[in-house]
């Protein structure tokens, strides 16, 4: 065990020296990064500073403007949003007029088509039915008439009625 004990003093010692080594190597980057971050540092306040002051005096001058424009805009929306609201009000009442119409239209239409079927029954019974009826009385008068004076001139000798004949032209119809 007493053998043992310069070797890990050895050991200890290497890493000490190792840790130093790393150490002084994070220093000099550290300072080197350091020295670059301060030249960034440098160019960025050369160049971005004049920047921020002309955006700060661009918006300063642009900050009474913009509240204008904000106030119209404000403006123009309250003045859209009431004309909708009128126009959605007018298409409405709009819509509800049609919707009657239409159905006074439809009610218009099934009086009529009621009226003239009425008006139609009633000329059928009264003009079509009683013609039908003299028609029909005067076809049998009319075929008595026929036969009665047909039999006498009409019969031939052997007591029927002789056929006249009918040309083609009268049979078709």
């Amino acid at each position: 065990m007493d053998n043992l004990i310069p070797i890990f003093i050895a050991l200890t010692g290497a890493a000490v020296v190792l840790q130093a080594g790393i150490l002084a190597a994070m220093y000099l980057t550290m300072r080197k990064s350091g020295a670059q971050m301060e030249a960034l540092a440098a160019e960025i306040k050369a160049k971005a500073i004049p920047a921020l002051e002309s955006a700060t005096l661009v918006l300063t001058e642009a900050r009474p403007k913009l509240a204008v424009i904000l106030d119209n805009v404000e403006h123009t929306s309250s003045t859209l949003r009431a004309q909708v609201t009128r126009l959605d009000a007018t298409a409405n009442d709009a819509l509800d007029r049609g919707r009657l119409q239409i159905i006074r239209a439809d009610e218009l239409v099934t009086r009529t088509l009621d009226r003239i079927e009425k008006t139609t029954d009633m000329v059928h019974n009264t003009v079509v039915s009683p013609v039908r009826q003299i028609s029909g009385v005067i076809s049998g008068i009319t075929a008595g008439l026929e036969y009665l004076l047909g039999s006498r001139a009409g019969r031939n000798g052997t007591g029927r009625e002789a056929k006249q004949a009918v040309p083609q032209d009268e049979m078709f119809i």
